[in-house]
């Protein structure tokens, strides 16, 4: 958790970039990533220069060759320790604008996520007064711990304060870690976003290992799974993979698989049943044509509703027994096409479709005012579902309008906080709740009436209803029975007022 003044930090970075003319958000943020990514391979080569020392070059991979760039440059003035202490602006701008920028599109040999993503890097800050500030204050940020750099890094991202393209709008944190421990992703699974965006999800599951599986990176082979096959991301806005792939180094994973591919066009079949997991908020970006879409998809469901497309997609991903966490919009469940009822009954009768979570609507402001709510099924292929868990969250911790101001303090926010929660608390955040009774959704909560907010739904009862997924469709309202007076009573009442108005009004006249 970053304090305040790292914080601050951060903004009065936020604040150079904005007064020396790069106003956009995805620009400031590309363009901090390349520095940090600078400043991180500097890191790289002094941990290689001091292995060099002890052990001899034998093995050891420098990240800066020997000898001068094409440009007749020592590499050795290349690096950020370099030139943030030559105290000259104009000469650092001119070695990182003209030098270090073609060496970073040059990294692409050892193959690895970072390294395929700085191929296209574009160096855009303007001037040499705002490079020298920038690098300043940056180099000014602790950066030997590794939560402290993911969580600075996760601070920028929540700064992206305006809507993406295609849909494309970043999940809330405690979301993210709300469905990553309802998932509960093991040492040993295969996690996958097939639209990755900033790679939120694969951080929040990264971080969730660490915490509650911590022996497994002690483990040899774990470890090297964790760290080579165990975190997968596809997107096609490559200065998304630019900054997930950067997410990812900075949560300390050494080469997650974020790549570039259009999810619902190109052929996945060499995917097919690859990932135990999914976690992922798909964009909801209207309609695609069908010549655009992926003929497998289109096998499973024909539709052009990408939010379809990715559930089809979701199934085909999943290896059997695998599990999947998936933010959808409130249409999913209760639209009337023909494919929509095809996808849910697919759900219900072919897989087995553990939990329906109704998200409050203004969970995603400012980014939009979709309402949604969160799928969890595992993929069987053979059935399995037999009573539906469903939950309403009312309040999440934030405010539900534009600001989403904290509505608790920091240690009584997301699903596992650290001080636990009162009653009243928990009308504000709902969601250790939801955490603890989906523990519970196979004994206790198999009782709950249906007037409470969560409860189970029997497989049939969801089949009488078509398939319907959406919770108001089960849901039992009780109304308060009111007791009124009796007509007359109040008539009387009524004719009293008025009588005691008229004399009112006859004695204000008689004064005057």
């Amino acid at each position: 958790m970053i304090t305040g003044e790292l914080k601050s930090k951060i903004d009065r970075i936020w604040d150079a970039f904005w007064s020396g003319g790069i106003s956009n958000p995805l620009e400031v943020i590309e363009q901090i990533t390349y520095l940090l990514f600078i400043r991180r391979l500097d890191e790289l080569q002094k941990l290689a220069d001091n292995r060099t020392q002890r052990l001899g070059p034998d093995g050891v991979r420098h990240i800066y060759p020997d000898g001068d760039d094409p440009l007749g440059r020592p590499y050795s003035e290349l690096r950020w320790s370099y030139f943030t202490g030559l105290g000259d602006p104009r000469k650092m701008y001119e070695i990182v604008g003209e030098h270090v920028f073609p060496f970073l599109r040059t990294l692409g040999g050892d193959g690895s996520a970072y390294s395929r993503h700085m191929k296209d890097a574009r160096f855009t800050i303007p001037n040499p007064a705002l490079l020298g500030r920038v690098v300043d204050m940056i180099d000014d940020i602790p950066m030997d711990d590794r939560d402290t750099k993911g969580d600075l890094y996760e601070y920028m991202l929540s700064k992206i304060a305006t809507a993406g393209h295609n849909g494309q709008f970043r999940t809330p944190r405690h979301i993210i870690n709300l469905m990553v421990e309802m998932v509960e992703p093991g040492p040993k699974d295969r996690i996958c976003d097939p639209a990755c965006g900033t790679a939120g999800f694969l951080v929040g599951a990264v971080e969730y290992i660490r915490r509650r599986h911590p022996a497994a990176l002690h483990d040899p082979v774990l470890r090297d799974h964790f760290h080579q096959d165990m975190f997968h991301g596809f997107d096609f806005d490559n200065t998304m993979l630019r900054v997930g792939s950067m997410n990812m180094l900075l949560h300390g994973v050494e080469n997650p698989a974020i790549d570039y591919r259009d999810s619902l066009g190109d052929d996945v079949s060499d995917e097919t049943e690859a990932y135990s997991v999914i976690l992922a908020n798909p964009p909801f970006a209207g309609s695609l044509d069908y010549e655009r879409t992926s003929r497998i998809l289109q096998q499973t469901v024909k539709t052009k509703k990408t939010e379809l497309l990715f559930l089809a997609l979701f199934l085909r991903l999943l290896r059997n027994g695998g599990q999947a966490a998936v933010v959808v919009p409130d249409g999913v469940l209760f639209g009337s096409s023909k494919a929509h009822k095809e996808l849910r009954r697919m759900l219900v009768e072919d897989q087995k479709l553990d939990a329906v979570v109704k998200l409050p609507g203004g969970v995603f402001k400012p980014y939009a005012g979709v309402s949604t709510a969160i799928l969890f099924f595992t993929k069987t292929n053979s059935g399995g579902t037999g009573n539906v868990w469903f939950y309403e969250v009312k309040a999440d911790g934030w405010s539900l309008d534009d600001k989403r101001s904290p509505l608790l303090p920091e240690a009584k926010l997301g699903p596992v906080p650290a001080e636990a929660l009162t009653a009243e608390e928990h009308a504000k955040n709902n969601l250790p709740d939801v955490l603890a009774r989906w523990k519970q959704r196979d004994g206790a909560e198999r009782e709950r009436a249906r007037t409470e907010q969560s409860f189970c739904v029997p497989k049939d009862d969801i089949v009488a209803q078509d398939y319907d997924l959406s919770l108001n469709r089960y849901k039992e309202i009780v109304h308060e029975e009111v007791e009124h007076r009796p007509p007359a009573e109040i008539i009387a009442e009524l004719e009293r007022l008025e009588s005691e108005i008229q004399q009112g009004l006859a004695d204000l006249k008689g004064l005057l």
